[in-house]
């Protein structure tokens, strides 16, 4: 774990957090408005230094969104289209839905553009954005200070926490806190925070991560590993699917150091008025639909 944790790295950035109705959500202020000479003077700095236009992602038109489609409730992949689906845009036939779609639907419209899902591992999606091979992530994605060198991070549009998995029968089911997992084999989701964390586990055993999300449960499930690291939010749809799993209940301030988890957009670097408006448009996005879009989407996602 890096010396800046990721809530200092969020209270430097100028975000904040905000509790409603149990859920806790992040909220922040977006740079202040410019003047119209300030903003022909940004603009003519952005052209002196060669920097991508502030004013518009991409082409204008069509909104490249980065995800793995294999994360629900976040996003996953559907062969049918419908109302809550957008095209992937490099995979023929197939559309994206889930909670990252909703939001980035909701920012498309809100700039008049119209959405694409464009799949990728989540590893590649920070240097494919800065490669200008899509406009913006949406992809459960976190800010943290390495990510944040590469790219620009909005507020959060929901936030999650990561906690521990094992089975009901497991000796580690008793577990309070973290060090009664010494020696555990323990496994998450590779270049995510659910990796990350395994290591602050005592003289853990950690597991080489795995790319996405079913086989971090494949791990748990076929005696792979002790333990998963995993979505609090998305723990009530796992649990109900596999009903021989459970969540660990460590007691307070003997879990992990941070446990938090915010789902942040992203776009590339040197865009300062697109990220404020993207701001703006998560921040018009009231907690109540947060919520609801989740829980929708929980309701829909595959098995």
């Amino acid at each position: 774990m890096n010396d800046l944790s990721r809530r200092n790295f969020l209270k430097l950035s100028g975000l904040s957090t905000l509790t409603v109705a149990g859920a806790t959500f992040l909220t922040g202020c977006g740079p202040a408005a410019q003047s119209s000479d300030a903003k022909s003077d940004a603009k003519a700095d952005s052209s002196a230094s060669g920097s991508k236009d502030a004013g518009k992602l991409g082409d204008g038109k069509t909104l490249r969104v980065g995800m793995e489609a294999a994360y629900a409730p976040y996003n996953w992949q559907e062969s049918k289209e419908s109302d809550t689906t957008i095209p992937i845009e490099n995979v023929s036939g197939a559309y994206a839905d889930g909670y990252d779609v909703q939001i980035a639907k909701k920012i498309a419209e809100a700039l008049g553009m119209e959405a694409v899902a464009v799949k990728m591992e989540f590893g590649a999606l920070v240097d494919a954005l800065s490669n200008g091979q899509i406009d913006i992530i949406c992809a459960g994605m976190s800010v943290t200070p390495e990510r944040a060198q590469s790219a620009d991070f909005t507020d959060s549009y929901i936030d999650d926490e990561v906690v521990i998995v094992v089975k009901k029968d497991s000796k580690y089911a008793g577990a309070s806190k973290l060090s009664d997992f010494t020696g555990a084999t323990v496994l998450g989701q590779k270049d995510t925070f659910y990796d990350d964390l395994i290591d602050e586990i005592p003289q853990v055993n950690h597991l080489t991560p795995v790319a996405t999300v079913p086989l971090v449960v494949d791990g748990i499930e076929n005696g792979t590993c002790d333990a998963i690291t995993f979505s609090s939010m998305s723990l009530p749809k796992l649990l109900n699917s596999y009903p021989d799993l459970m969540k660990v209940e460590l007691e307070d301030g003997q879990g992990f150091s941070d446990p938090s988890n915010p789902d942040n957009a992203a776009i590339a670097k040197g865009q300062d008025a697109m990220l404020a408006k993207l701001n703006e448009i998560i921040g018009g996005i009231s907690q109540e639909d947060r919520l609801n879009i989740w829980q929708d989407c929980m309701d829909r996602q595959p098995e």
